[in-house]
């Protein structure tokens, strides 16, 4: 059985920064695609970031310029989130593919979500 563990996020003040971290721990397929998504209260879930196993990132256009996202390993990825606003508030998901195709900003095509992580930014 696959897991996702996530790891970081917080409490930080607007203009501050945070880190994420996601470890996935026993799938079979180790090069598909990573990413994560949020969910803040009352609201769908969004896109944040994703990567490809050859590390090409993509960024939803509320964080681009502000998240860089990385790839340590085939089964660790990292979300360094700068400048952060009041409006990234939200529970953060790391996900993951079943297949080797590349990172997309549709929450059906990962099949595999972690428990979340919260990150909270006040104003």
């Amino acid at each position: 059985q696959g897991q996702l563990v996530e790891s970081g996020g917080g409490l930080v003040r607007a203009g501050g920064s945070l880190s994420l971290s996601c470890a996935a721990s026993g799938y079979m397929f180790d090069t598909s695609a990573m990413g994560w998504f949020r969910q803040a209260p009352g609201k769908e879930r969004e896109f944040v970031a994703g990567i490809s196993w050859h590390g090409d990132a993509d960024y939803g256009n509320s964080v681009k310029g502000r998240f860089t996202m990385s790839r340590d390993s085939s089964n660790t990825i990292d979300l360094r989130m700068n400048s952060l606003k009041p409006e990234d508030t939200a529970i953060y998901y790391c996900v993951k593919k079943h297949d080797g195709s590349g990172p997309t900003p549709q929450t059906r095509d990962y099949s595999y979500w972690g428990q979340g992580a919260q990150v909270t930014v006040t104003s």
